[in-house]
């Protein structure tokens, strides 16, 4: 973790893209940060994963036998609502971000998308027959409380994917690390929100310690697949019977 001695008082007068750097992860601060990196999202997903990402979530997605009712977390800008509509799901994507809201909006226009909170989800017990999270999780503060909002929302053996990246290959992330920051700052010149990627990625769970996580919510793990050089795991659950 990035660490440096500063009093609050100084703290509290930094911006947004400093807060970052110190891993605020805050929903105000989360929050402000992809409003602003919003309208090149796409764009930067494709410069940093080499135009990969949208193959890696196509495969990820339609390995799983998804059906019924779907809501996709932390949805950005709809990439993974839009593949579950494409399997026949009736698909609700949420995410706390209006701008990226407005971009997922525009782009799939029968889809429903919603603004809201993983840690306070406005939907009854056992809603969904499935919900996903892609490149989420590691983002919300009380990731406890959005674990266990989703599991109060899905059905029983209903299904929970989590696509991330993971710790699988060592030299790979290191490559990568390494590389992304850079070249973000070259073609878009501010690199910010990407180093608090690296970093968060850094210091999140490895998919041994996150299936344990996950389990304590009364999932059953099913299945954990890797992509990329070993450098962005799927984990697939199921929400254990009553």
């Amino acid at each position: 973790m990035i660490c440096y001695k500063i009093s609050t008082l100084q703290y509290t007068k930094l911006n947004i893209y400093d807060k970052i750097l110190f891993m605020d992860k805050n929903h105000i601060t989360i929050k402000t940060m992809f409003n602003q990196i919003a309208e090149k999202y796409d764009f930067n997903n494709n410069l940093i994963s080499f135009g990969l990402h949208k193959f890696i979530k196509k495969v990820s997605v339609s390995k799983i036998k998804f059906n019924g009712k779907c809501l996709d977390l932390c949805t950005g800008t709809g990439d993974i609502a839009y593949l579950l509509n494409q399997k026949g799901c009736e698909v609700i994507g949420l995410d706390f971000s209006e701008n990226m809201l407005k971009i997922a909006k525009a782009k799939h226009q029968n889809i429903q998308f919603i603004e809201g909170d993983c840690t306070n989800l406005p939907f009854e017990d056992n809603s969904f027959d499935a919900v996903t999270i892609s490149f989420g999780l590691r983002n919300i503060e009380n990731y406890n409380k959005a674990l266990s909002e989703i599991n109060r929302v899905l059905k029983p053996e209903g299904i929970f994917f989590h696509l991330d990246f993971c710790k699988n290959n060592i030299l790979a992330n290191m490559i990568y690390d390494f590389i992304i920051p850079k070249l973000v700052k070259i073609v878009y010149g501010n690199n910010l929100p990407y180093k608090y990627l690296v970093q968060s990625k850094k210091e999140f769970f490895d998919n041994k310690k996150l299936q344990e996580i996950i389990e304590k919510y009364k999932f059953t793990h099913i299945k954990t697949t890797t992509y990329l050089f070993g450098t962005i795991a799927s984990i697939v659950c199921k929400k254990n019977s009553l």
